[in-house]
């Protein structure tokens, strides 16, 4: 089946876009994923979908021989992980260099200490685990590389939980999207709806960055309107930060009724 003639939305057509994005396509998705994990802004991002979808555009279409990104599934996957990889190296150094004071800031839109907390009881709970299983949980997987940095994971541990979680995040669920265009129902919907697909991989993602952020945002000042101390100074930092015994600890440790912590 060929795809259609004239896009469902003419100003969004499929091959104007691709024309017009080029390589920069990927680009824009490969900085999100870098965001995500190596920046404290990047838990508003949402990043599981955003790679599935980049998996299915990869696949060959009438106008785009090589899909969106013009090049190999291959290539878009690894660049992928790549990115996901040093965001995790960046958010580790962030925290490694810039110590507790990096969690002494004021609630907003931007930062909670309740994220933080979150991702203290994954370690408590997965030990330096966490730093792989976080991948797929949001907010976690940003706070994650951070909170290992200020505890002061050992480097080289890091490094490797942060490499095996960027392959099976990045570059699998990459290739998992792409897969899934081999569904006949699924790749004759890519084929003829591409535009709206791409719409709501743009759209949704300013979408809910933007929610994630008001509601934070929200949640701050009405905290603050009734009093509460909205402010994480020097000592509540310290506080904040995890043991390094914690890092060795294995998934077993602290289990309880097989609840696992929500983020």
């Amino acid at each position: 089946m060929h795809a259609v003639p004239t896009a469902l939305i003419p100003w969004l057509d499929p091959a104007a876009i691709i024309d017009w994005a080029g390589p920069w396509a990927l680009v824009v998705v490969c900085f999100i994923v870098f965001a995500e994990t190596g920046l404290l802004v990047g838990f508003l991002l949402p990043g599981d979908t955003l790679l599935v979808i980049a998996g299915l555009l990869s696949h060959p279409q009438d106008y785009a021989p090589n899909g969106v990104f013009g090049l190999s599934v291959w290539w878009v996957a690894l660049l992928i992980g790549l990115a996901a990889f040093v965001g995790g190296e960046v958010g580790y150094y962030i925290g490694h260099k810039g110590g507790p004071s990096v969690f002494e800031k004021k609630e907003s839109g931007l930062f909670s200490v309740k994220n933080v907390e979150r991702t203290n009881a994954f370690f408590e709970r997965f030990g330096g685990l966490t730093i792989i299983l976080a991948r797929f949980v949001p907010i976690v997987r940003t706070f994650a590389p951070v909170a290992a940095g200020v505890g002061h994971m050992n480097k080289w541990k890091y490094t490797l939980y942060n490499f095996i979680g960027a392959v099976i995040w990045g570059f699998g669920l990459t290739m998992f999207g792409y897969l899934i265009g081999f569904i006949p129902p699924v790749a004759t919907f890519v084929e003829n709806y591409i535009d709206l697909i791409l719409l709501a991989a743009v759209g949704g993602t300013a979408v809910v960055t933007l929610w994630h952020y008001f509601r934070e945002r929200s949640k701050a000042k009405k905290a603050a309107a009734a009093g509460e101390d909205v402010v994480t100074d020097h000592e509540e930092a310290e506080a904040l930060v995890l043991d390094a015994d914690i890092f060795d600890r294995g998934p077993e440790h602290g289990q309880h009724d097989g609840e696992v912590p929500r983020a």
